[in-house]
C-alpha cells in the first residue's frame, strides 16, 4: 500500500511595520496552505534576531521599515540565517541601478499594488523550488587528495560549458576549491561536488563527512584561513551549510546573468 508523503510547511517569517499589511499576508498563506508563518515583526532589529533564533525558510520584507534600512536588514538577515530566501514586498518599484542588486540577493521582489497571490507564488517558488531534471546536474564522488581540488574544478567548467555558462567559469572554479579545501583541510573527509542548474541560478555543493561549519572571517593582515569563504560569500547570490547525522553540505549559488555586476 503506497501513500502520499505530505511535505512539511514552507517556514515563514513576516517583517512589514504595517500592521494591516501583515494580516493580508498571513491570510494569504493560510488560505493557500503549506505554510506556517513563525513570526512576524515590524522592526529590523527584531527581524535580524528572529531570523537568527528561528532559521526560516522564507523572509516576507518590506523595505521601508523606520529603523533600519531596508538593505541593512536584508543583508543581515541572510547572515544570521544563510540558507533563508527573502522575498522583498515593497511599497515601490526599485531604482534601475538598485535592480540588478535586488535579483541577485533575493528570491523575488514585488510592488505592494501587485495580486497578492503572486506574492504567495513567489513565497511558494523560494521555499520549495523546483528540482532541477538529470540533465540539469552533475554529481562526482572524489577522494581525500589534494588532486580531487583539481578534479573538481575541471567538473566544474566541462559542466558548465555543456550548460553554455562559461562566463561563470571563473567565480565557479573559486567557489568550488575553496570547498573543497575546506572538506580536506578541515573535514579531513572525501567528498562530493554537484552542479544544478537552476532559472535564474546555479548551484554549487560539496559534502563532506566533517561537522565543523566554514564561516567567512573579518580581513586581517596576520590571519590566512577565513578569507575564501569571504569571497564565496561575496560572489554568491546565497549560500549557506546543510547538516546531516553523516556531516554537511556547504553550498552556494551563482546568478547565472552578470549583467547588473561591476566590471561585466
Amino acid at each position: 500500500m503506497s501513500g502520499h508523503v505530505q511535505q512539511p510547511p514552507i517556514r515563514v517569517l513576516l517583517v512589514d511595520d504595517a500592521v494591516e499589511t501583515r494580516g493580508l499576508v498571513r491570510l494569504a498563506l493560510r488560505l493557500r496552505g503549506g505554510f506556517d508563518v513563525l513570526a512576524e515583526t515590524g522592526s529590523g532589529e527584531e527581524a535580524i534576531a528572529l531570523a537568527a533564533r528561528l532559521q526560516p525558510d522564507v523572509v516576507v520584507l518590506d523595505l521601508g521599515l523606520p529603523d533600519l534600512a531596508g538593505r541593512t536588514v536584508l543583508t543581515q538577515v541572510r547572515e544570521a540565517a544563510p540558507s533563508v530566501q527573502v522575498v522583498v514586498f515593497s511599497g515601490a518599484d526599485p531604482h534601475d541601478a538598485d535592480l540588478a542588486w535586488y535579483e541577485q540577493h533575493t528570491a523575488g521582489y514585488v510592488v505592494k499594488n501587485e495580486e497578492i497571490d503572486y506574492l504567495v507564488d513567489l513565497v511558494l517558488a523560494a521555499g520549495r523550488p523546483t528540482l532541477p531534471s538529470p540533465a540539469q546536474t552533475a554529481e562526482v564522488d572524489l577522494p581525500q587528495d589534494l588532486s580531487s581540488v583539481r578534479q573538481a574544478r575541471s567538473v566544474v567548467r566541462s559542466t558548465l560549458a555543456t550548460w553554455e555558462l562559461e562566463h561563470l567559469h571563473d567565480e565557479a572554479c573559486l567557489v568550488v576549491s575553496e570547498l573543497a579545501t575546506n572538506a580536506l583541510n578541515h573535514a579531513q573527509s572525501s567528498f562530493c561536488v554537484r552542479l544544478s542548474l537552476h532559472p535564474t541560478t546555479v548551484r554549487i555543493e560539496v559534502g563532506d563527512s566533517g561537522h565543523g561549519t566554514p564561516e567567512p572571517q573579518p580581513h586581517s593582515a596576520t590571519r590566512e584561513g577565513g578569507r575564501g569563504m569571504l569571497l564565496v560569500a561575496a560572489m554568491s547570490a546565497s549560500w549557506g551549510i546543510d547538516r546531516s547525522e553523516g556531516g554537511k553540505v556547504v553550498w552556494a549559488e551563482l546568478a547565472r546573468e552578470t549583467a547588473g555586476r561591476p566590471g561585466s
